[in-house]
């Protein structure tokens, strides 16, 4: 019983989150400094980058693998650390 607790809490935490960056997939962030525009959403997705007038894809490709990675790395990380907190029946 006491497993299956465990796994009705995590499916809704899941669910919780999987809500939560819904809703932030659609809030868009823009920010100006001088000639420099960044437009990032809520889930930490580049969607534009312009320079002294100019768009920069690259730019904003290598931002987005770049960020990528990081979370992949963080995800991993947590996921160990969930290991870890199952031997405490958390």
């Amino acid at each position: 019983i006491r497993r299956q607790r465990q796994m009705c809490i995590r499916d809704r935490l899941r669910a919780q989150a999987m809500k939560l960056k819904k809703a932030l997939a659609g809030e868009e962030i823009v920010v100006e400094e001088g000639a420099i525009k960044v437009v990032i959403t809520g889930d930490q997705k580049f969607k534009d980058v312009v320079i002294n007038g100019q768009r920069n894809k690259a730019l904003v490709d290598a931002l987005n693998k770049s960020i990528k990675k990081s979370q992949k790395i963080a995800a991993q990380k947590m996921r160990s650390m969930e290991g870890g907190l199952e031997m405490f029946g958390l």
